[in-house]
This record gives C-alpha cells, sequence and structure tokens, in this order.
C-alpha cells in the first residue's frame, strides 16, 4: 500500500522548491539591474504563477470546483493585466 501522506508532504514541499525558485528569479532581476519593459513582465508573469500555484495547492482550491478555479484565475489575469497596462501606458 502506498503512503499518499508522504507522497503529499513531497509534492507540497516540490511546489515549495519552485516557489522559492521563482522568488530567487525576481531577486536576482533585481540585484544585477536589470530593467525594461521585457524585465517587468517576466516579473509579472512569474508573480502570477506563483500566485496560482499558492491559490490551487496551498489553498486547496484544486480540489474545487472549476468555477472557484476560474473565479481566481479570472483575479489574477485582470489585476496583472491592469498593472501592466497601466506600465506600459506610463512608460509609453
Amino acid at each position: 500500500m502506498k503512503n499518499t501522506r508522504a507522497q503529499s508532504n513531497y509534492f507540497s514541499t516540490a511546489i515549495w522548491v519552485i516557489l522559492v525558485l521563482l522568488t530567487m528569479m525576481t531577486v536576482y532581476a533585481d540585484t544585477v539591474g536589470l530593467s525594461g519593459q521585457h524585465v517587468m513582465l517576466t516579473v509579472l508573469l512569474i508573480a502570477m504563477i506563483k500566485s496560482q500555484l499558492i491559490a490551487n495547492y496551498f489553498m486547496g482550491l484544486s480540489k474545487t470546483r472549476l468555477l472557484w478555479r476560474g473565479i481566481m484565475f479570472s483575479y489574477f489575469a485582470i489585476v496583472g493585466g491592469l498593472i501592466a497596462l497601466a506600465y506600459l501606458m506610463g512608460a509609453g
């Protein structure tokens, strides 16, 4: 018989490691002084990916109906899109 709790712990740890690596990528971009529209959009995309991972796996939305996952995804997409739009309008 397989130990599903141990598998769940490994999966949660893997998601956490991915979140840490994505965070380190954004910190690295700031540390070396990267700038510009491409960098901002990349950092914003990373933030949106991280928020979706947190919502799905640490808030437990991966086990809910599609409606609730869709609501959270829509929220992240709308907020991220508005931030990107505001930045691009201000930069142009």
